[in-house]
This record gives structure tokens, C-alpha cells and sequence, in this order.
């Protein structure tokens, strides 16, 4: 493994014998898995100049036990390694993403590159340049850190919604809502037991710059409470809360 490192503003920090000192939080940890100490070494060094902590093993085998021990973000796994070992991507926790170096002066083929790709490994990294390194490992933390998406199903008591297939039943049965009526249900379904404002309903069901009177929610939950309600003059889904707002009763 051979990267050039261009120099870049910062404090350079010591090695000690398991790799690298702290230098920020936890978060930022990156494993560095390569028996090349002068490659890792520079790496390593210009990586926490970039604000990561590193750490570096010579084996997969010492790999995997600093993973359990550290729980980096992600991993930079020499090539060379790789095959002398007989390394696999389902030894590695699949919640990590893993960036494969190919040492540069090295025949790189495009064969090489989709076999690692195919095995499951987020990148396979062939260029000498640490500044292009650097943006891909930014890109794929941000695409790994991105908060899970809300679940498509949302149910509270006999109610459920799926937004995906844009439907809503009612203890099974299939009730059919107008695109506002299911946007206030869909609202109150991500905040069940949460009381909301009728002003902080309309501010997100039509938006803050649209004028509109609060009277015409209530006019919308009327209607919404005719269709899902077994008797909407006792509600038991959306209660009001005087003075304040609605709220979807959570059990």
C-alpha cells in the first residue's frame, strides 16, 4: 500500500504501540489494516491532521479484535493483505464500510476492482492522491450516517398507515382519505400522545407561508374523525385538547 500524503495544517501526533493517540471523540476512529508501517504511518498522520483517530494491526485477525474493541466508523484494508490472508467482507461487520487500498504501483485491473466490489466492499481505492482518499471516505461516512428512514408502516392501536403505498385501515379495513385529511393523520401518527398545536399543524400540513384560518383544520379533523372513528362525537384516535390543540391518543 502507497499513498502520497500532501501536506495539510495541524498538529501531527505520535504514534504509540497500538497505533495513534487521541487526537478527537470517539466517533472519528478509523482502522488502518496493513503490514506496511511506513504507507499506514503517513496515512495515519495526515488522517488525524484531517480530524480522525486512527489505529493501526498488521492482520485481519487483529482487525476484527480492535473492531470489537473500538467500533471504528470505517476501514482501510490493504489489498495485498487481503489476498495473502484470504480476508472476506462477511468476516467484517456489515455495518462498517470497508475502502480496499490497492497499492498504486501495482496493476490495478478493472477485474480486481468489481471481484472486491462484488464481495461486498464499499471502494476500492487505486490512486496515489490522500486528498481524493479523503473525500471518498467523507462520502461514505455521510451516506452510513444518514439517519434510517421513518418506517413505511405506522400503526397506533387498530390504526395503521403506509405511506408507501399511500393507505390507511382502520382495525383492518381499508379507509379511503383525502391527500390532506392523510397528511394531518400521517402527522399525528409520527407523534402519538404528543399534543399539537393547531397552529404547528398547519404550519405542517400546508406550510408556514400559507394563510390559513384554524378553523379550516378544524374543519379537516371533523371530516378525518367521520372516517375513522366508530363514533366521532366520542373520538378515541384524535382527541381534542382544549385551548391547545389534538392529540392521537397512543393507547
Amino acid at each position: 500500500m502507497s499513498i502520497t500524503v500532501e501536506q495539510s495544517r495541524g498538529a501531527i501526533v505520535d504514534r504509540d504501540t497500538g497505533g495513534f493517540r487521541h487526537m478527537t471523540d470517539r466517533e472519528n476512529m478509523l482502522l488502518l489494516v496493513s503490514a506496511d508501517h511506513a504507507a499506514t504511518g503517513l496515512l495515519g498522520k495526515w488522517l488525524e491532521m484531517n480530524g480522525y483517530r486512527t489505529c493501526v494491526v498488521t492482520t485481519i485477525a487483529s482487525a476484527l479484535s480492535e473492531i470489537r474493541q473500538r467500533r471504528p466508523l470505517l476501514i482501510l484494508l490493504d489489498r495485498q493483505l487481503l489476498v495473502t490472508e484470504g480476508g472476506r467482507r462477511d468476516q467484517f461487520p456489515s455495518t462498517v464500510p470497508i475502502i480496499v487500498l490497492q497499492p498504486f504501483d501495482k496493476s490495478c485491473g478493472q477485474d480486481e476492482c468489481l471481484t472486491e466490489l462484488e464481495a461486498g466492499f464499499d471502494l476500492v481505492f487505486c490512486s496515489p492522491h490522500s486528498r481524493e482518499l479523503l473525500a471518498h471516505i467523507r462520502a461514505i461516512l455521510r451516506r452510513h450516517q444518514m439517519p434510517a428512514a421513518a418506517p413505511s408502516v405506522l400503526r397506533v392501536q387498530g390504526l395503521a398507515m403506509d405511506t408507501a403505498r399511500h393507505e390507511v385501515t382502520v382495525g383492518g379495513t381499508l379507509v379511503e382519505l383525502t391527500p390532506k385529511e392523510f397528511r394531518i393523520l400521517h402527522q399525528f401518527l409520527l407523534s402519538p400522545g404528543v399534543v399539537l398545536s393547531r397552529q404547528e399543524l398547519l404550519n405542517r400540513v400546508w406550510g408556514e407561508d400559507y394563510a390559513l384560518e384554524e378553523h379550516a383544520l378544524d374543519v379537516h379533523i371533523h371530516s378525518l374523525r367521520q372516517k375513522i372513528e366508530s363514533d366521532p362525537s366520542k373520538p378515541r384516535f384524535v382527541v381534542t385538547i382544549r385551548g391547545i390543540g389534538y392529540k392521537l391518543q397512543a393507547s
